[in-house]
């Protein structure tokens, strides 16, 4: 999520925000009305990449939570060679499939081309 907003702030530049100082926007409306609606895509897509990462880190997870703490990684782990499990398996990767694409289509949404570009 760091490496995304960072690329983009940097590519951002700062002439929008010294035009909203000038026009005599506080700091908090420049970020606000100005950064902030910029920077939306970007942290989407962070938030998207943190998610989808999170199940691909099993063995930190299991490292890190503890003995007592059952991730939702380290359930489905758990259960997936179970035969009788498969279909609470099945429900939940569906579930997961789902929530997953949302944010993707919600993303494509919010940072998509304006109206106006499009073919």
């Amino acid at each position: 999520m760091f490496n995304n907003t960072q690329a983009r702030l940097r590519r951002l530049g700062r002439s929008l925000e010294d035009a909203s100082a000038d026009l005599g926007a506080s700091t908090w409306q420049t970020f606000r009305f100005v950064t902030l609606p910029m920077m939306r895509g970007a942290l989407v897509a962070g938030a998207i990449l943190a998610f989808a990462l999170s199940f691909d880190e099993i063995v930190v997870t299991t490292f890190t939570a503890g003995p007592t703490v059952q991730t939702l990684p380290i359930w489905i782990f758990g259960n997936l060679f179970r035969p009788n499990q498969a279909p609470v398996i099945n429900v939940v990767a569906a579930a997961l499939t789902i929530a997953a694409i949302i944010p993707v289509w919600l993303a494509q949404r919010i940072g998509g081309d304006p109206a106006g570009t499009r073919i």
